[in-house]
C-alpha cells in the first residue's frame, strides 16, 4: 500500500471536509428511498390490497431495472462528469420515488417501481468511482467506512421520521404512507440540486486546494493506476466489463446483497412483531437500534482491518457474524431482547463488510475499467434485490416460519468464504488484450 506524501495527506483531509458530509448525505437518501417502504409495507398493503407475493415482486422489480441500467448509467457518469450525472439521478429518483404516494394497485407499484430503479440506476457505483478519483487506496477504506455511515445513519435518523410520517394518517385528506412517500422523496430531489453546486469534479479542479495539493493529490492517483494496469493488465471499459476476476467479486457482492435485501425490507415489521405493535413511531425507534450498531461496526472495523493490514480477514469473519445474527434473531424470537441483539449482529455485519469489500475492486481496478468494472460489480449484487425477496418468501413457504432468514444465512455464510478465498483468486495478474 503506497503512503501518501504530506501534501497529499493535506489534500485527501480536505476532501474529506469538503466532498464526504455531501455524499453521505446522498447515500442516506438513497438507502432511506429504498428501505422506507419496509416501514410502508403493513399500511401501504392494508390500504391498496397488495398481497405479499405482489409485494415481494414489486420490491425485486426495482433491482431488475436499476441492474439493466447500471454499466450504460455509469459510462455516461464518466463521460458527463460525477457532479453532473449524480444530481441528475438523485433529482429524478427522488420525483420517483415520491410518486409512490399515489399508487393503489399492484401494475401502478411494479411500474412505479421500474421507473425508480432505472432513475436510481448508477448512483452507488458512480459514487465509489467518484471516491477513488479522490482518495488513494491508503486512504480508501476509511472513507468507504464513512461513506457508508449513509444506510445505518438513513435508519437512525430516517426510521422515526418514517414512523411519525406514517402516523400523519389523515392529515389533508392522505394517508401516513402517502406523507411519508412525498416527503422524503421531495427531500432527495432538493438535495440533488444542491449537491449539483457543492461537489468537485476532480483534484486538479478543486479551487480549496493549495497548487501543491492538487498536484501531489492528482499524482497519487494516477500512479496507482498504472501500477494497477501494469500488476492487473485491465485498462478499458471492455476489459472492466468482461473480467473474471471481476464476476467472482459481484458474486460476493450479489451474496452481501442478499443479506441486506433479504433482512431489511422485513426488519420494521419484524421488529414490530417482537414488541408486539404495530409499525409506528415507536417500532421505528427501535428499529434504529440495529441501525446504531451498524453505524459503530463501519467507523470501527475498516480502520481496525487497515491498522492491522488484514482487510480480508476481517470482512469473512464480520459476514460470518451477519449470517450467525440472521440464524439466532429466528431461534432467540421468544426472547425478544435477545432476538433484538441478534438483529444488530446481522446489520452491524452486512453494512460493516461492504466499506471493506469494495476496497478489492477499487485496488484492482483503474481509469476507464473501474467506471465499467465497478458497475458490473454493483449490477450483479443488485440483482439480489430481486431474488432475495423472492427467495425468502420461497424459503418462507416450503420450510415454514424463519426459514427465510435460516436460507439466507446460509447464503451470507457462503459469502464469507468466498471473501476469505479471494485472495489467491486476485493474486495473479491478467494479461492485457
Amino acid at each position: 500500500m503506497r503512503v501518501l506524501d504530506a501534501a497529499a495527506g493535506r489534500a485527501a483531509d480536505k476532501a474529506m471536509r469538503h466532498l464526504l458530509p455531501w455524499l453521505l448525505l446522498m447515500y442516506m437518501l438513497a438507502f432511506l428511498d429504498r428501505a422506507n417502504l419496509g416501514f410502508a409495507k403493513n399500511a401501504f398493503q392494508a390500504s391498496t390490497g397488495i398481497s405479499e407475493a405482489a409485494y415481494a415482486f414489486g420490491v425485486g422489480i426495482f433491482s431488475v431495472a436499476y441492474s439493466s441500467i447500471e454499466v450504460p448509467s455509469n459510462i455516461l457518469m464518466h463521460r458527463f462528469g460525477a457532479r453532473r450525472w449524480l444530481s441528475r439521478i438523485m433529482v429524478t429518483w427522488g420525483l420517483v420515488s415520491a410518486s409512490l404516494a399515489f399508487v393503489h394497485t399492484a401494475y401502478a407499484f411494479y411500474c412505479v417501481r421500474i421507473l425508480l430503479g432505472i432513475a436510481e440506476a448508477g448512483f452507488f457505483p458512480g459514487a465509489v468511482y467518484f471516491l477513488s478519483r479522490w482518495f488513494p487506496d491508503a486512504r480508501r477504506a476509511g472513507v468507504m467506512g464513512i461513506f457508508y455511515f449513509g444506510a445505518p445513519l438513513s435508519f437512525v435518523f430516517g426510521g422515526p421520521l418514517s414512523g411519525l410520517l406514517l402516523e400523519a394518517d389523515g392529515l389533508a385528506g392522505l394517508h401516513g404512507w402517502q406523507w411519508m412517500f412525498l416527503v422524503e422523496g421531495l427531500l432527495a430531489s432538493l438535495v440533488g440540486i444542491l449537491v449539483f453546486f457543492k461537489l468537485t469534479e476532480s483534484p486538479e479542479k478543486a479551487s480549496w486546494l493549495e497548487p501543491e495539493e492538487r498536484s501531489a493529490l492528482a499524482a497519487a492517483i494516477a500512479a496507482e493506476d498504472r501500477e494497477k494496469q501494469a500488476r492487473h493488465g485491465v485498462s478499458s471499459v471492455l476489459q472492466g466489463l468482461l473480467n473474471w476476476r471481476i464476476l467472482y467479486l459481484a458474486a460476493i457482492y450479489f451474496l452481501i446483497q442478499a443479506a441486506v435485501y433479504g433482512v431489511t425490507y422485513y426488519l420494521p415489521p419484524q421488529v414490530g412483531r417482537l414488541l408486539g405493535r404495530n409499525v409506528g413511531f415507536i417500532v421505528g425507534l427501535v428499529t434504529a437500534v440495529p441501525w446504531a450498531c451498524a453505524l459503530a461496526a463501519a467507523y470501527f472495523l475498516p480502520r481496525l482491518a487497515e491498522r492491522l493490514g488484514r482487510r480480508r480477514q476481517i470482512a469473512s469473519l464480520t459476514m460470518f457474524g451477519c449470517a450467525v445474527g440472521m440464524a439466532l434473531s429466528v431461534v432467540l424470537a421468544g426472547t425478544p431482547l435477545l432476538a433484538l441483539a441478534a438483529l444488530c449482529l446481522a446489520v452491524a455485519g452486512f453494512i460493516a463488510v461492504q466499506p471493506l469489500f469494495w476496497t478489492m475492486p477499487t485496488a484492482y481496478l483503474g481509469g476507464a475499467a473501474s467506471a465499467s468494472g465497478l458497475a458490473l460489480v454493483n449490477t450483479l449484487g443488485a440483482l439480489a434485490g430481486f431474488v432475495s425477496p423472492q427467495f425468502r418468501l420461497w424459503a418462507e413457504t416450503t420450510f415454514g416460519p424463519g426459514g427465510g432468514l435460516y436460507s439466507i444465512s446460509l447464503t451470507t455464510a457462503l459469502g464469507a468464504v468466498m471473501i476469505l478465498a479471494a485472495g489467491r483468486v486476485m493474486a495473479h495478474r491478467d494479461q492485457a488484450s
